[in-house]
């Protein structure tokens, strides 16, 4: 298996990091009753998302990249919602970790993790 490259190693562990704080955080708005009428559920799966991401990312499967972009992209159309700040920041994020994620040596390693397992 190729070596895993830093900047995809400080991603996923990113996305875990990110995913944990959001279940955290998330976690303490659900209300006992009725809680498929508040957003916090919602936002516990999408957080989630970014968990399985992350660890599989760190595992070499190809799918999580995409994925993790795709996650990425999602919050590029929510902060569209909010403030300019936050629509810039979701939005420089996606262009680093999209280029970081897609460069030769991350494309040479997730190639070579998912040739493994087949």
């Amino acid at each position: 298996m190729k070596k895993r490259p830093w900047s995809v190693t400080i991603i996923s562990w990113i996305f875990v990091l990110v995913g944990v704080f959001g279940v955290i955080l998330h976690a303490t708005e659900i209300k006992a009753q009725r809680p498929f009428l508040y957003d916090a559920v919602w936002a516990i799966g999408v957080s989630l998302v970014a968990i399985v991401c992350g660890f599989c990312m760190l595992r070499g499967n190809d799918w999580a990249r995409w994925l993790s972009v795709a996650w990425l992209v999602f919050h590029v159309i929510l902060s569209g919602f909010h403030s300019r700040q936050e629509l810039i920041m979701h939005g420089a994020l996606l262009v680093v970790f999209a280029y970081l994620l897609f460069r030769p040596e991350a494309n040479g390693y997730f190639r070579g993790a998912e040739m493994e397992r087949t």
